[in-house]
């Protein structure tokens, strides 16, 4: 039904209502959409007024009638909505994703490929109920394109190997702040392999984001130091985490040529199912060791907590603009910190402190100048997670 929309999800997928939905005849759109479950605006059709008017008599009277205490609609009024609703789907996503990179951080012991397992297969299960809710999982089986989505996975998954293995080597708030050098590296790339025109105010920001980022680095980078010897796990876990935003920024390239023709469900199930080989054909590499149930729990805690995020994550752009959503991201760096301090009893370093506000300021710009010069970025964003 083109034109209309319900909660900002396309139609007939509306949460507030029963299935199937009732079909209203498309017309053009004057003011913000309508939606059938509470109207937000109105619908009028040039060419017959007079049933347009009757849409817009039943929406006048049903915002006039004040709810019953209790009904469903009295709480929807107290819900938020909007570009609220969307900075809170998008700080929730955060919330999980950080939770999730702390149990990695805490799974001592077991082997990186065997973490990307767990995380990867059972991210699926919330993300096929979901799916199966909307009535769209079989759908999002079907693409004409699976050797791009097995290129995307591949790279997706050799940058999560690399970020859990930082993260089990680094303090917590320098492995998630370090990760805020992708959005640089994709503004590189984009220049580099897509050809895409990149002016003073972008170049800028990128420079300006990498010394941040090799400030909170550089307490770590003993390697230029001269002295081998002295390179320790912290040390590889920078450099690991470094070229993760690196392959981040790859994939998410890939992304953008995806979303062209694929939907956001297909990317996500089809990222995952090669994540999970991945993780499994890295078994005789890296290794496999057994678990108590208490931690098999806890990796399944991490896989749920990665689909959830996922889904908190995509629809968060859903229901507001790039600009709006997008810098939420950095509050992990403040989420990480508490966390880190709260159950790892880690103390920030001056240089991350100062390092993470510099790389944050640069992303946040790139985010507003890319939207200045008209850059669609939001659908690519929606599939892509932090880890």
């Amino acid at each position: 039904m083109a034109g209309l929309e319900n909660c900002g999800a396309p139609y007939p997928v509306c949460p507030l209502l029963p299935t199937p939905q009732p079909t209203l005849p498309a017309v053009p759109l004057i003011g913000p959409p309508p939606c059938l479950c509470g109207p937000r605006g109105v619908a009028i059709d040039r060419e017959t007024n007079f049933s347009s008017f009757s849409f817009l008599l039943v929406s006048v009277v049903s915002n006039s009638i004040p709810p019953s205490p209790g009904s469903r609609s009295g709480v929807r009024r107290y819900l938020p909505t909007g570009a609220m609703l969307g900075i809170s789907l998008k700080v929730a996503s955060v919330v999980v994703f950080v939770a999730m990179s702390a149990i990695i951080k805490g799974a001592e012991g077991v082997p990186v490929g065997q973490l990307v397992f767990f995380r990867s297969l059972f991210a699926l299960v919330p993300i096929f109920i979901l799916l199966g809710f909307r009535g769209e999982l079989i759908s999002g089986f079907k693409t004409k394109r699976p050797m791009a989505h097995v290129l995307r996975g591949v790279v997706g998954t050799v940058g999560m190997f690399l970020i859990f293995f930082g993260l089990t080597r680094l303090p917590l708030p320098e492995a998630t702040t370090i990760n805020y050098a992708t959005p640089l590296f994709i503004v590189i790339f984009s220049a580099v392999f897509l050809r895409e025109r990149i002016r003073f105010f972008r170049w800028s920001a990128v420079v300006v984001g990498l010394i941040g980022v090799i400030i909170i680095m550089w307490p770590r980078l003993t390697v230029f130091s001269g002295d081998l010897s002295n390179v320790g796990p912290q040390t590889e876990g920078a450099i690991a985490a470094f070229i993760a935003c690196m392959t981040a920024a790859v994939a998410m390239l890939t992304v953008r040529n995806l979303v062209k023709t694929e939907s956001s469900a297909t990317i996500v199930i089809y990222f995952s199912i090669v994540s999970t080989v991945m993780g499994l054909l890295s078994i005789p590499f890296l290794g496999w060791v057994p678990l108590s149930l208490e931690q098999t729990l806890v990796l399944i805690g991490a896989g749920f907590a990665g689909g959830i995020g996922q889904i908190l994550l995509t629809e968060s752009y859903r229901h507001a603009e790039l600009t709006t959503v997008a810098p939420f991201e950095y509050s992990s760096m403040v989420l990480s910190i508490v966390i880190g301090f709260a159950i790892f009893s880690e103390i920030p370093t001056l240089e991350m402190l100062i390092g993470g506000t510099i790389v944050t300021a640069a992303g946040i710009f790139i985010i507003y100048r890319e939207h200045q010069l008209g850059l669609d970025r939001k659908t690519a964003r929606k599939v892509s997670s932090p880890a």
